[in-house]
Formats: structure tokens, C-alpha cells, sequence
């Protein structure tokens, strides 16, 4: 007899993990699939930053590494923060994961009670409300839609806050809609937020390097925030080192001693080697690594471009990462090649099967009105996939 937790049980299962895992499955029928589910560069690891790993494993790194972090690499990161945020971190206020999901998951296991609420600004990332879940935690959305940019209001910030409301996420580079928060705008939701003090904020900055014209602000940076937020950040995106697995927070010491508790029970010290490698990323200029924003831009540009081109896709322009959100309810209710589309799960699946093209629905991001799209992908694969789009749309 089959005997999960409930833990286990009420989880679901990441939609993008799934979609890809789905994609994967129809390539190895022979079908060729072109996946625009995974938020992932498909550029290498630039090679100043495997040369430092490389020289990791000939110094002899194969140690347990401390739980929280080599100590140099708190200390680049603490370097990192100053430079690029304007924030002023002690080694003593980080935490290096494995990934910025572990993070995440650290701050959410530390902080949050059974019956705590956490708010959610829609769309989300796939994984914040799970890691909710996994802390015994309630959450809560708080809708926008493509008309707003996908922004929310101060006033829907503070409608939604409760006596329960403990924790609230804001992701600036958002995943999965690319959008991009103004100071201004941050500065508005402090305010708010200055009138209920028992409430933290994590700011998830994995996308700020991956901007157009609208530079990050850090929420942290806001001096009544400070003592409340935790920045989380990590080298995937902006370094294309996805599998290198190095996430890590900063925020305050109490926060960071907790999380370090936390992750001893559960992973010890992130990978040895890759958190030598991180140390040369950080260290680096960010200029190193411009090359890939500016290919980024031009595909979001060519994306935005061919999108325009399919009848009944409603598009805004996104400032950040690399997502494109289109607004696909138009087809709702109609009925394409014998498949009926319902839902932006269904009109996800039919992309899949009719166009063999991999997307991912926004029913996942807690807007079902959308899918996501990722143009993180070679030009040839993106001017195809839209070919095919159009195809079985038109």
C-alpha cells in the first residue's frame, strides 16, 4: 500500500519541469520539437569563469565546503551587492545555496508558520507558490493583467494584506512576464508596507542583469526596507550557468543564521567547485557578460516582431528577462483542427501537438489567460517556432 505524505501529495508538480519533461519525451519519438518552455541561456559559460573552476579542481577543492558559503565568496558577494545594488551586506548576512530555488525555499522554511499568508504579485514564478505550500503557508494572488504591464497597484498591495499576511514576494525582472518595476513603484509599495511592520519581503533579483533600458532597483535599497527584505540572487541567468547550482540571499544576520540551520539539515555547503567559479563571475565587470543582454534584446525584439504577425495574440513589451506573456483568451471557447482550446493549458498542449512548438501555459503563473514563452533560444529556432505558430493559428 502506497502511503505518501501530505506534504508530498498536495505539491504539484512544476508545469515548465513538466512541459520540458513532455518535450523531451516527443524528441525521443523522432519528433522535432522546438522547446520555448525553459527559462534557460543557450549560451556557454564564458570561459574566464570555467578557467576559475578548472583551476578549483587543480588546487585540490573536493572538501565539505562551509554550509553557508566559502567565506571569499560571501565577501564577493557582499562586493557584488554594493557595486550593483547599492545594498551593505556583512559575510555574516549571506547564505549560498544550492540555486536560488534552495534559497527561496531556506527564507519561506525559516520565516512562515502553518496558517501564515503569503501574497503573491500575479504572474509568479512556478515555484513560489509550492515552496508556500511545502511551508504549511497560505497564499494569496493579487491579479494584473497585460493591460497594466502586469503590474499591480499599491492599492491592491494593501487590499490584500490581512492580520494573517507574513510574507510577500516581489520579482523585478519578473518571470514569466518580463516585466520590470520602477524605483518609483517600489517606493509606492513601501510605503505601504512601512505601515505594517510584521510583514518581510523577498526580492528575487535572478533576471537584474537582463534588462532593457529600465535598471534594476532593489527593494532592500529603500531604507525603511532594509531591515525586512531579503534579496535573493544567483549566477544562472545572467552567467548561463544554469547547472552550476549557485543561488544565495542576503538580508538580515538573525534571517541568514536560520537559513544556514535550515540548509545543514538538508544539502550542507553548495558544490565546491562551482562556488569557486562564482567568485571569478561576480568579481567580474558586468561589461563581460553584456554581449548576452544585447543578443537577448534583439531576439526580444524579432519575437515581439513575428508575434504581431499571428491574428488574435495580444502582446505588450517586455523590459527584462527573457519571456515574452502574450494574452491568448481570444482563442478561448474556439475549436482549431478538431481541437477544441478552453483554456491557456490547452491552447499550450495544442502548440505542442499541432505545431510541435513547447511553451508554457500561464494558468502555471497564476494568470490563465496567458502562456509563457522564453526567448532564450538560438534565431533560427525562434524565426521556425513562430513559422509553425502561425501556421496552424492562421
Amino acid at each position: 500500500m502506497q502511503q505518501l505524505s501530505d506534504r508530498i501529495n498536495n505539491l504539484p508538480v512544476s508545469e515548465t519541469l513538466a512541459m520540458a519533461a513532455k518535450a523531451r519525451e516527443l524528441k525521443a519519438e523522432g519528433k522535432d520539437i522546438i522547446s520555448l518552455s525553459l527559462g534557460e541561456p543557450d549560451f556557454n559559460t564564458p570561459d574566464f569563469i570555467k578557467d576559475a573552476a578548472k583551476q578549483a579542481i587543480d588546487d585540490n577543492y573536493n572538501s565539505y565546503s562551509p554550509v553557508d558559503g566559502y567565506l571569499d565568496l560571501r565577501e564577493a558577494i557582499c562586493r557584488k551587492f554594493k557595486r550593483d545594488n547599492n545594498l551593505t551586506y556583512s559575510p555574516n548576512q549571506i547564505v549560498v545555496s544550492t540555486g536560488a530555488k534552495q534559497s527561496i525555499a531556506n527564507i519561506a522554511l525559516v520565516l512562515l508558520n502553518p496558517g501564515d499568508e503569503v501574497l503573491l504579485p500575479a504572474p509568479y514564478w512556478v515555484s513560489y507558490s509550492a515552496i508556500a505550500t511545502l511551508a504549511e503557508a497560505t497564499y494569496k494572488e493579487i491579479p494584473s493583467s497585460i493591460d497594466t504591464d502586469f503590474k499591480i497597484t499599491p492599492e491592491q498591495l494593501e487590499a490584500a494584506i490581512t492580520p494573517k499576511t507574513k510574507l510577500i514576494f516581489f520579482n523585478s525582472p519578473n518571470n514569466p512576464s518580463g516585466t520590470v518595476y520602477t524605483e518609483s513603484e517600489y517606493r509606492a509599495f513601501a510605503k505601504i508596507l512601512e505601515k505594517y511592520p510584521n510583514i518581510y519581503i523577498l526580492s528575487d533579483e535572478i533576471y537584474e542583469h537582463i534588462n532593457y533600458g529600465q535598471p534594476n532597483f532593489s527593494f532592500a535599497s529603500i531604507e525603511s526596507m532594509y531591515d525586512r527584505t531579503i534579496t535573493v540572487n544567483g549566477v544562472a541567468k545572467a552567467f548561463a550557468m544554469t547547472g552550476w547550482r549557485i543561488g544565495y540571499m542576503g538580508g538580515p544576520a538573525w534571517i541568514a543564521k536560520a537559513c544556514t540551520k535550515i540548509q545543514g539539515q538538508i544539502t550542507s555547503g553548495a558544490n565546491c567547485i562551482a562556488q569557486r567559479a562564482t567568485i571569478a563571475a561576480l568579481d567580474a565587470p558586468v561589461s563581460k557578460i553584456q554581449f548576452m543582454v544585447d543578443e537577448f534584446h534583439k531576439r526580444r525584439d524579432l519575437v515581439l516582431e513575428l508575434l504581431s504577425e499571428i491574428k488574435g495574440i495580444n502582446i505588450n513589451t517586455p523590459k527584462g528577462a527573457f519571456y515574452v506573456f502574450p494574452d491568448v483568451s481570444s482563442y478561448f471557447g474556439k475549436t482549431i483542427d478538431g481541437v477544441t482550446i478552453n483554456d491557456a493549458g490547452d491552447f499550450s498542449m495544442f502548440l505542442l501537438e499541432k505545431a510541435n512548438v513547447a511553451t508554457v501555459t500561464g494558468g502555471a503563473f497564476g494568470a490563465p489567460d496567458c502562456i509563457r514563452l522564453s526567448y532564450a533560444a538560438s534565431t533560427e529556432d525562434l524565426k521556425e517556432a513562430f513559422k509553425r505558430i502561425k501556421n496552424v493559428l492562421n
